[in-house]
């Protein structure tokens, strides 16, 4: 007979004290399993997101004029009176040093066109890169060429336009190529149309009103990337759109910091439950660690009989923890994100950790016993009998 078969016929008579330990530690890795797979899908979750969120940099012309509107509610008018940017100078954008960290640098013409008696604000721009800065449209038809237009949902209703529809604006005749379906946002009140063509109609040719530019990564410097394109375009705003995902990202780090709490003191309460389990155990077993030391077992044997017991039982311990914390973090994840199509991440280092970490903190709470067990004299342990 094995010492190996000692350790499992051992916890087979014991099954109390075996379960018991076993959920001790499996509620501890459980606990860091659910925290670091919530914490490390719902940051992979932001990551994805912001490179789906389009633009992240926006360049204005400056102005000494003071904002008139509150609240999405303007208290002056339509006005564009702002100063432009030359089209041309945007190829010094290429130049930066994080130039590898630009996907699309998107220029745009805006202006007030009428139609049917309405104001509407036309707007030019590169539909080449619309994919990168505008990814959530979905359009009803196609993207407009030279000479035809994209309508937002609301501009369509209100001017009863649809697709075909031809339309004269200050002189040039077009064709409406597409209809941009409900976005939430002011681009449903827009019409769009190819930059050059936007140009002409507005009379700003080689003119821009503003550009959108789109990092290639979650993880680009995008400050950096703010100053560097600041000092090619000195007469130019530059600033990061990235408020809500900055906030996000600090929610995120409050909680991860908070999880670890969490999770070490969970562990460190398991290690202890296994502590003095282990420890009553041997003391239980006084009498049978006397007789193995009377055949002949020498104290080495008595010490790896209880190792070999708490390895095993910690072993368990970890793949029942990984696979429960996997299970719980399956159903707390739509509570902690709006959207209900984020897959976990499944990531084996979580997996080989915890395994690990159970072994490790299994073993480590059985030394002390283990030692103790060792250090029994078999002439006293066999007195109990």
């Amino acid at each position: 007979m094995t010492l190996k078969d000692i350790a499992l016929r051992n916890l087979r008579r014991r099954k109390g004290k075996a379960l018991f330990v076993l959920i001790g530690l499996m509620i501890g890795i459980t606990s860091m399993v659910t925290f670091m797979t919530l914490v490390e899908t719902l940051t992979h979750d932001i990551n994805t997101k912001m490179e789906k969120y389009g633009a992240n940099i926006l360049i204005t012309p400056q102005t000494e004029n003071l904002s008139l509107t509150y609240g999405g509610l303007s208290m002056g008018g339509l006005s564009f009176e702002l100063q432009e940017i030359l089209q041309k100078d945007l190829e010094k954008i290429k130049t930066i040093k994080n130039a590898a960290n630009v996907a699309a640098i998107g220029p745009m013409v805006l202006g007030p066109v009428k139609l049917k008696e309405k104001k509407v604000l036309l707007a030019g721009m590169d539909f080449k890169v619309s994919h990168f800065l505008r990814p959530w449209w979905k359009i009803q038809g196609e993207k407009p060429d030279k000479e035809g237009l994209l309508v937002g949902a609301e501009a369509a209703r209100i001017l009863k336009l649809k697709p075909q529809d031809r339309l004269e604006i200050n002189g040039s005749r077009l064709k409406v190529q597409g209809l941009l379906e409900q976005t939430g946002s002011q681009d449903d009140q827009m019409i769009f149309a190819p930059l050059a063509t936007a140009q002409i109609v507005l009379g700003k040719e080689g003119r821009i009103s503003m550009a959108e530019v789109t990092a290639l990564c979650s993880g680009c410097p995008i400050e950096e990337m703010v100053t560097q394109i600041s000092g090619v375009l000195p007469k130019a705003n530059v600033m990061a759109i990235k408020q809500v995902v900055k906030g996000r990202m600090a929610a995120l780090e409050h909680f991860q910091n908070l999880a670890y709490g969490l999770s070490a003191l969970v562990i460190l309460v398991g290690g202890l439950v296994v502590l003095v389990t282990m420890m009553s155990s041997v003391r239980e077993r006084t009498s049978e660690i006397g007789i193995f030391r009377a055949i002949g077992f020498r104290r080495s044997h008595v010490f790896r009989i209880v190792l070999l017991e708490a390895g095993i039982l910690s072993a368990l311990a970890g793949a029942l923890g990984y696979l429960t914390g996997m299970g719980v973090s399956r159903m707390a994840l739509p509570l902690l994100t709006e959207s209900h199509h984020i897959m976990l991440n499944y990531n084996p280092a979580i997996a080989g950790g915890a395994l690990g970490l159970a072994v490790f903190l299994g073993l480590l709470a059985s030394i002390y016993p283990a030692l103790m067990a060792a250090r029994l004299d078999p002439n006293e342990a066999l007195r109990a009998l």
